[in-house]
């Protein structure tokens, strides 16, 4: 039996990875997607599939979009994989192309609560209301008196 030698992790070429991993990959995304105007007056929601290159500089070169959704998403979803930045590592010399894959999420924005408008009012109650009408010369006199109801 031949015993095997343990292996120098430096050996093996490392794909490049997203500064911050995968969450900071997914709020970049999140913080620079912009829904097409056309797939949300359509109400267009979806996943689209981007595989792309990364040079050795950790720039990418190339994105194609895999899945379709129409309306300006694919569009939208590769403008954003260009955008992205890999850290870059040494590979002994070696200028090395990765080729991976990202799933792009078109998700609807919820929509705008619109806020409820409260009216409040109070009522004071009325004092009674007197009218009194001066007497003419020879005439005949009279007093109107208007009394607040409960609905007033």
């Amino acid at each position: 039996m031949v015993a095997k030698r343990p292996r120098d992790p430096n050996q093996f070429i490392k794909p490049p990875g997203y500064e911050g991993g995968k969450t900071a990959l997914n709020e970049f995304i999140r913080k620079h997607l912009v829904y097409p105007q056309a797939a949300l007056e359509k109400r267009i929601e979806g996943i689209v599939k981007v595989e792309y290159d990364l040079d050795h500089k950790g720039k990418v070169v190339k994105a194609t979009a895999k899945s379709d959704l129409g309306h300006g998403c694919e569009e939208e979803a590769i403008r954003i994989v260009k955008l992205l930045r890999y850290s870059t590592l040494r590979h002994r010399g070696v200028k090395v192309t990765f080729h991976k894959s990202i799933n792009i999420v078109f998700r609807l924005p919820p929509p705008a609560q619109q806020g409820k408008i409260t009216y409040t009012y109070t009522t004071k109650p009325k004092s009674e209301v007197k009218k009194e009408v001066k007497q003419k010369k020879g005439g005949a006199g009279y007093t109107i008196t208007i009394k607040p109801g409960p609905n007033t």
